[in-house]
C-alpha cells in the first residue's frame, strides 16, 4: 500500500500492524476473561458458597425482629382496690441508622411536636444501648394534638414514626408513692446491671418500693415479632411471625386503701410517720410518710425542674421516713426497757424505785432529771406514768452490754426485713457502735440516758412498730410483710404467699408480758397515764406508751430548752395496739416536731384505729358482740 505524504511516497507495513491489532486483540480478550472469571468467582462466592449466609443478611435487612414488652403486673390492695394498672398512650420512636443528620432533624421535629432537652438526653443514653436498627423512644405520652400534627408532617420524618404503648399510673398519685415506688426509664447503669434478653422490647423498670423490690415478678416475659420493612425501615403488611410475650405477675399487698388514705388525711400534712402492723403475722396494713409526692411525674421521665423541687425541698418528700427516717425513740423505748430487765432477771415487776425527780449515778454529782418526784413506783407505774428515774436506774444496773443485748432482742440497730428498698438499720447504743463512729470511750451517762430513749439512740417508725407488734403478739418477732398474694392470671384465684418468718421471742414468761402490758394499758385508761383519754368510746382497751424526744446534746449531756420553731421544737411518738389481751392492729406514729407524744402523735393513732375499726368488717363484728369496755 501506498501512502502519499508532503510530496513522498511512503510503503505502509501491514504485517506489522497486523501483528499489533492482533496482539492488544489477545490482551484485550485476556482482560475481559479476567475480569470475566473474576466476576464468575464473585457470583459463586456469593450464590454457592456464601448463600445461606447472605441470604440471612438480606432476609435481616428486609426482616427486622422486634421485641414485645410484657405487660406489667398489676397491684392491688388487700381488696382488691387497683393501685398501679396500665394505660395506653403513644409516643415518637426514631431509628438512628435513618438519620443522617440527627441535631438538624430533631431540631426541625421540635417544630412540629415539643421535643425538650430532657427528651434529647434520655434519648442520647438509650441510644447507646441499642441494637443497630432498632427504634428508640424520643418523646412518652404524646396528646391527640401532637398525634395529629405529627400524621400531617410525617413524609418529612422517614425514621421517625409513632408507637403505641402501655405507660403505668398510679391512680392515688400521691398517696402510695411511698409504699409502690415508681417505675421509669432504664438509665445507662442499669442497662449495664439486667439481662438485656429479658427486657428487650421494654424501656422502663422499677426505681423504687414494691416496683422496685418485686421487679421481676412484675415484669413478666418479653416476645417477638418479625416484621418486613422498607427502606425506611416502615413496616410492611401483618407481622410474618409472632411470639406472644408472658404478662407479669398481679400483686395483692397486705395494706388496706381506705385505711392508708384516712392515715394520711390524719396527719394533716405534719412531717413524719406511720405504720400499722397485724400482730398476728406481721402484714402492713398501712404504711405513711409525710410529705410525699406523686410517682406519676417519674414514670415517663420527670423534668429537671420538678425533680429539683422534690430534691432540694428541706421537708425532704422523696425521703420514705417510715422505714429510713431516724427518730429519737424517747420514752416509747421504756417497755422494752423494762422487758429487758425481766427477761435477764435484774428485775421482778414488783420492785420498786423512790423516784425524787433526779437519778445521780453512785459518787458523781451530776444528777439526771425526771419530769416530777413520783415517790416509790414499780415497774407498772413507771410505765403508766412514764417515770424517768425507774428506767435509770434500770440502764444504769444493766451496763451497755446487757443493754445493748437485751434491746437487741427487739430488733432494734438491724434492719426488719421488711420486703421494700432502702430501709435504715438504726441505731441500738453500744460500745462497738461508739467504738466506729468516735475515739471517746463509752461513758456510764450514755448508758443512763439511753435507758429513757435518748443519746445514741436511732429508730425507725417499722423498727418500732415491729417491736410494738412482738410485745402485742407476747413476744413473737415477725418480720414485716407488704406482699400478701400473687396471681399469674388475670382470672386465676390469687395464690397466698407463705406466712411472715418468725425472727425470734422476745417474751420467755407470760407473767413478763402482763407487768409490762398492764403499764401500757394503764398508760391509755388509768389517772395519771401520759395518754389517759385515748381510748375513750373505743371499744377495745388500748395498750400505747407516748414518747417525746427532748433535744438533748450527745456532747457534753445537757438538756436544752424547749423551743418554739418548728425545726426545733420535740420529735413525738406513740405507740400502741388493740385489743389489749388479743392484738389485731399495732399503730406507731412519729412527728418530726411537736409539743409531746400524748397532745400531736396519740390523736393521729386514735385517728388510724378508728379507721381500722370502721374498714375492717371482722373488728366490727367482735367489737360488736364485746361492747366498749
Amino acid at each position: 500500500m501506498v501512502n502519499i505524504s508532503k510530496g513522498r511516497l511512503r510503503v505502509k507495513d501491514v504485517r506489522h500492524e497486523a501483528d499489533t491489532f492482533r496482539m492488544r486483540a489477545i490482551v484485550g480478550f485476556l482482560v475481559i476473561l479476567v475480569a470475566l472469571s473474576a466476576l464468575i468467582t464473585r457470583f459463586a462466592f456469593l450464590q454457592v458458597t456464601h448463600h445461606e449466609e447472605f441470604t440471612a443478611k438480606s432476609e435481616a435487612n428486609r426482616i427486622s425482629t422486634r421485641g414485645i414488652a410484657p405487660s406489667r403486673g398489676l397491684i392491688y390492695d388487700r381488696n382488691g382496690i387497683l393501685l398501679a394498672e396500665n394505660t395506653a398512650a403513644f409516643r415518637l420512636e426514631v431509628v438512628p441508622e435513618g438519620v443522617k443528620h440527627m441535631d438538624a432533624m430533631l431540631a426541625e421535629l421540635d417544630g412540629v411536636v415539643a421535643v425538650g432537652e430532657d427528651d434529647i438526653a434520655r434519648f442520647n443514653v438509650a441510644r447507646r444501648n441499642k441494637k443497630p436498627f432498632e427504634s428508640v423512644p424520643l418523646r412518652l405520652k404524646l396528646s391527640e394534638d401532637e398525634i395529629a400534627r405529627f400524621s400531617i408532617n410525617r413524609w418529612r420524618f422517614p425514621a421517625v414514626d409513632i408507637v403505641p404503648y402501655l405507660t403505668r399510673t398510679y391512680p392515688y398519685g400521691e398517696t402510695f408513692a411511698h409504699v409502690l415506688g415508681y417505675v421509669g426509664r432504664i438509665d445507662l447503669s442499669e442497662a449495664q446491671r439486667i439481662d438485656a434478653s429479658l427486657y428487650t422490647g421494654t424501656t422502663h423498670i422499677g426505681k423504687n418500693g414494691i416496683e422496685r423490690y418485686y421487679k421481676d415478678e412484675l415484669h413478666g416475659t418479653p416476645g417477638y415479632e418479625k416484621v418486613e420493612i422498607n427502606a425506611d425501615r416502615r413496616q410492611i403488611g401483618t407481622p410474618l411471625e409472632r411470639v406472644a410475650p408472658t404478662p407479669g405477675k398481679n400483686l395483692y399487698l397486705t395494706i388496706d386503701a381506705r385505711l392508708q388514705r384516712a392515715a394520711e388525711t390524719a396527719f394533716n400534712g405534719r412531717a413524719g410517720a406511720a405504720v400499722a402492723l397485724d400482730p398476728r403475722n406481721g402484714e402492713v396494713l398501712a404504711l405513711i410518710s409525710i410529705p410525699t409526692f406523686d410517682a406519676n411525674l417519674f414514670v415517663n421521665g420527670i423534668g429537671q425542674i420538678d425533680y429539683s423541687r422534690l430534691l432540694n425541698d428541706p421537708l425532704k418528700p422523696l425521703l420514705n421516713r417510715a422505714i429510713a427516717g431516724g427518730f429519737l425513740p424517747g420514752s416509747t423505748m421504756k417497755p422494752y426497757v423494762a422487758l429487758a430487765g425481766l427477761e435477764l432477771g435484774l428485775r421482778k415487776p414488783s420492785d420498786t424505785v423512790v423516784s425524787t425527780g433526779e437519778f445521780h449515778i453512785p459518787g458523781q454529782a451530776r444528777g439526771y432529771r425526771d419530769d416530777f418526784p413520783a415517790g416509790v413506783v414499780n415497774m407498772r407505774t413507771a410505765i403508766t406514768e412514764s417515770v424517768n428515774t425507774y428506767f435509770y436506774t434500770l440502764a444504769y444496773e444493766m451496763g451497755i452490754e446487757r443493754f445493748s443485748e437485751g434491746l437487741g432482742r427487739f430488733g432494734f440497730g438491724v434492719k426488719t426485713g421488711v420486703d421494700m428498698v432502702g430501709e435504715s438499720a438504726g441505731v441500738l447504743p453500744s460500745r462497738e457502735w461508739k467504738r466506729g463512729h468516735s475515739k471517746e470511750p463509752w461513758y456510764p451517762g450514755e448508758t443512763v440516758v439511753a435507758g429513757i430513749g435518748q443519746g445514741y439512740w436511732v429508730v425507725t417508725p417499722i423498727q418500732l412498730a415491729t417491736a410494738a407488734a412482738s410485745i402485742a403478739a407476747k413476744g413473737e418477732l415477725r418480720t414485716p410483710r407488704l406482699l400478701r398474694a400473687e396471681q399469674n392470671e388475670l382470672n386465676a384465684a390469687p395464690q397466698p404467699v407463705p406466712p411472715a418468718l418468725l425472727r425470734g421471742t422476745t417474751i420467755t414468761r407470760p407473767a413478763n408480758w402482763r407487768a409490762v402490758a398492764d403499764g401500757m394499758i394503764g398508760a391509755v385508761n388509768e389517772a395519771g397515764g401520759t395518754a389517759l383519754g385515748l381510748g375513750k368510746d373505743f371499744p377495745y382497751v388500748i395498750a400505747g406508751k407516748t414518747g417525746t424526744a427532748e433535744r438533748f446534746s450527745r456532747t457534753d449531756e445537757t438538756w436544752t430548752s424547749i423551743a418554739t420553731s418548728s425545726a426545733e421544737r420535740h420529735q413525738v411518738l406513740f405507740e400502741c395496739f388493740t385489743p389489749a389481751e388479743d392484738a389485731r392492729i399495732a399503730v406507731v406514729v412519729a412527728l418530726e416536731a411537736g409539743h409531746s407524744g400524748a397532745s400531736d402523735a396519740a390523736p393521729i393513732a386514735r385517728k388510724i384505729l378508728d379507721s381500722w375499726l370502721a374498714f375492717d368488717d371482722d373488728a366490727r363484728r367482735v367489737a360488736g358482740s364485746a361492747g366498749a369496755p
